[in-house]
């Protein structure tokens, strides 16, 4: 007697109460539905996707000192949103064997790099044919100045007996190398490394053969 009033106890749906109509979803209201489920989750991927590709490259960064690179931004081997983002950006990165790009947003102090703000870069860097270190505004151009100069090479820099360098980033002019900063707003370094060791593998690079960059002083 009690299996026989299983089916009727557990039933998930019961007949239908009277009085109460019963309404079918037409066509038109499942077709809309449809519509809406896809124009929601196709809004999402594409938001997702901006998110993932406006900016740096989201894998493959490794930190050194205020410096961080991206080992494989120009390998064959780049996964799909590293190559969304040089086509995004129109971006060529340099191959591996090539050569490498650091990009310093910070001081070694882990502090944003600010145009108030005075800077000294040096004296090292890691083994390379040719370098470059150039100044970017909030933009991601380089820096427009009365000096006329956004940044140095290796070939044109004042160096100390010892062969280091000393490049002073600042709104005030200063001796020696000096690179000078806009009138505002958050800088950038560009430090790319042409011909060097250091693109086969980011394990040639440490600490102690990059260059520092050390927050002097800054303006109220």
């Amino acid at each position: 007697m009690f299996a026989a009033r299983l089916p009727r106890a557990f039933a998930l749906r019961g007949p239908p109460i009277e009085g109460l109509p019963v309404r079918k979803a037409s066509a038109a209201a499942s077709a809309l539905l449809v519509v809406y489920t896809f124009v929601i989750a196709g809004a999402l991927g594409l938001s997702s996707a901006h998110w993932m590709t406006n900016g740096e490259y989201p894998f493959g960064r490794v930190g050194v000192g205020a410096w961080t690179v991206w080992p494989r931004s120009g390998s064959r081997e780049a996964d799909p949103y590293t190559r969304a983002v040089n086509a995004r950006t129109g971006a060529i990165p340099l191959g591996v064997g090539e050569g490498l790009l650091l990009r310093a947003s910070v001081d070694d102090g882990g502090r944003a790099l600010d145009a108030r703000c005075a800077y000294r870069v040096g004296p090292a860097t890691p083994q390379a044919r040719f370098w470059t270190l150039t100044l970017y505004d909030v933009a991601g151009r380089p820096v427009d100045t009365p000096l006329g100069r956004s940044g140095f090479s290796s070939a044109e820099l004042l160096r100390d007996q010892n062969g280091g360098f000393s490049i002073t980033v600042s709104r005030e002019a200063a001796t020696g190398n000096w690179l000078m900063m806009p009138e505002s707003g958050p800088v950038t370094l560009i430090f790319r490394l042409y011909d060097s060791p250091a693109s086969v593998g980011s394990a040639a690079l440490d600490f102690r053969t990059v260059p520092r960059v050390e927050r002097l002083e800054c303006a109220p």
